[in-house]
């Protein structure tokens, strides 16, 4: 039997939930159909609480922070002595696993939340793992470092695993939190793999879990693994298309697969559904989360040769004013990124060389995003004095960053230093010295996995490491660097360009003429002058 109820917010809005599976959706006037998915989560909680609980978590599973707090705090309103209202809050405050983990009054909050749910405890053993686990995240948050702690939180789930292998919330928080834990630099991904082979048979089981699609599609976000996703990803939006995360998250696997129409048409709705949210909830801005749809949509639109649509998205995004502050990570690195990836993709270096600095002196990875892209304009428009106060300005920001906890943005920070310099040694006339280091520097990025906040690298190492070895006149080594990128990062035009460029100007004419074709392929939506495209066409017309 369906079950419908009522869950009123801020506003004078309202929403339905279906709670059970197989419920029909109907619209009511002046009523939202909320669809979340479907979640069933047993807890010792009064069934009030209970009713609201599952809500919430469907919340939790599609990384909707601002409405999860307001959930997990209505259970606890239902049921004082609900232990697992304080643990769902205390995740909450976490917020999303694969940045970094929470700073400052997050932090705080979300250890607070984490000892009130000790304090309350659990009559059940499974409940009590799930606060040992909680336990762990937080202990010592004060001096011990949130990755540290992250690993004491997978380690304790795997032991309530060990206890509970047949609960399936118990499985997807220990698969999550193998991915979560997975170093940037395995290639081999044996915690994904691990997590995916928890996940897929739980998903075959319960096809409307939102937690089960959206933690199979970050199990097998790498371009070794993402054809393993995409059917998770065709369907998380179908699950919960309430959720704004969850019109997003399927566009990783899209954008690993070359998907580009996929990827925009995903991040268009949920830069739409976030809007609307925001609207309704009278925030007075929008949340990161539509910094980083955006960013997505940006990149995608420049895959495609759609330099229009890009550049009025960029412009919107500059427009718009972020709340929730405590994802700044987010907010910044999109923001700046989508800017500085115009001019790039373009490759209109003098262009690049003048990107402005938007929060110049505050450091951090956004910062740092601005100086490679001024750096690479600088070097290839051979503004070399310029170049070497970018490389400069990324050293310091590198060395900032050196020690701190979570993702490394430092070796990040390094690799685009490392890639500035090998084009200013080449504008320097070193061309050893700039062949040396832009090998380093794709050789180093090639074993660091992307952080999820970016669709892709502004340009990658390996990739600009090819136009290197093409203006050089080393056409093989530089058709294997482009090959390589595409490996990485399929379908992406401009090393589809510069293989069969690299072919072409080594002699392989049927081998420049299939890349230009497969080039042309991708750019038929095309609306900007970029110089690529008069090159194929001309090949082809064998001009």
């Amino acid at each position: 039997m369906s079950v419908a109820s009522r869950f009123f917010l801020p506003g004078g809005l309202f929403l339905i939930l279906v709670a059970r599976l197989g419920a029909q959706n109907h619209e009511h006037e002046g009523a939202h159909v909320e669809r979340l998915g479907h979640v069933v989560f047993a807890t010792s909680c009064r069934p009030e609480a209970q009713q609201r609980f599952e809500r919430a978590m469907a919340l939790l599973h599609s990384f909707w922070w601002e409405e999860g707090g307001r959930a997990f705090r209505a259970v606890a309103a239902a049921d004082s002595t609900c232990a697992l209202a304080s643990w769902g809050l205390a995740l909450n405050f976490w917020g999303n696993p694969f940045v970094g983990g929470p700073s400052g009054d997050n932090l705080r909050q979300g250890a607070a939340a984490a000892s009130r749910a000790l304090a309350l405890d659990a009559p059940t053993a499974r409940e009590h793992g799930f606060l040992a686990a909680v336990g762990a995240l937080y202990r010592d948050y004060e001096t011990t470092p949130n990755s540290r702690r992250l690993l004491s939180y997978s380690d304790t789930l795997a032991r309530v695993y060990r206890d509970f292998p047949d609960d399936p919330e118990v499985a997807i928080y220990y698969a999550l939190s193998l991915v979560s834990t997975a170093s940037p630099t395995d290639t081999t991904f044996s915690r994904q793999r691990q997590a995916a082979a928890i996940l897929n048979p739980l998903f075959r089981r319960f096809p409307e879990h939102p937690g089960l699609a959206h933690y199979i599609i970050h199990a097998n976000d790498s371009p070794q693994l993402a054809s393993l996703g995409l059917d998770a990803a065709r369907r998380y939006a179908q699950i919960a298309p309430s959720a704004p995360h969850a019109q997003h998250m399927p566009s990783h696997i899209f954008v690993r697969l070359g998907l580009w129409d996929e990827t925009i048409a995903a991040n268009q709705r949920s830069f739409d559904a976030g809007v609307e949210y925001a609207r309704a909830q009278r925030l007075g801005g929008v949340v990161p989360e539509q910094f980083h749809a955006l960013d997505y949509m940006v990149y995608a639109y420049l895959q495609e040769g759609r330099d229009s649509a890009a550049l009025r998205t960029v412009a919107q995004g500059l427009a718009l004013t972020a709340v929730f502050s405590g994802d700044a990570l987010v907010t910044n690195y999109n923001r700046v990124a989508m800017e500085a990836r115009v001019p790039l993709e373009q490759g209109d270096w003098a262009a690049a060389a003048r990107l402005p600095v938007r929060g110049a002196g505050q450091g951090g990875i956004g910062e740092a995003l601005a100086h490679f892209a001024r750096g690479i304009g600088a070097a290839r428009s051979r503004a070399t004095a310029q170049a070497r106060v970018e490389v400069e300005t990324l050293g310091a920001i590198e060395a900032a960053l050196a020690g701190q906890p979570g993702y490394n943005w430092s070796r990040i920070v390094g690799i685009k230093k490392q890639a500035v310099v090998a084009w200013s040694l080449l504008a320097a006339g070193d061309t050893s010295g700039a062949l040396r280091e832009a090998k380093a520097a794709a050789d180093r990025e090639d074993v660091t996995e992307k952080h999820p906040v970016t669709p892709g690298e502004l340009l990658p190492a390996r990739e600009l490491e090819g136009d290197l070895l093409l203006a050089v006149g080393r056409y093989a080594s530089a058709r294997a660097a482009y090959q390589a990128t595409l490996r990485r990062e399929p379908g992406r035009p401009r090393s589809l360009f510069g293989a069969a460029r690299a072919a072409e100007l080594a002699g392989d004419v049927a081998a420049a003429r299939t890349g230009y074709r497969a080039y042309l392929s991708r750019m038929q939506q095309s609306d900007g002058a970029r110089g690529e495209l008069a090159i194929a066409r001309g090949a082809l017309a064998g001009r």
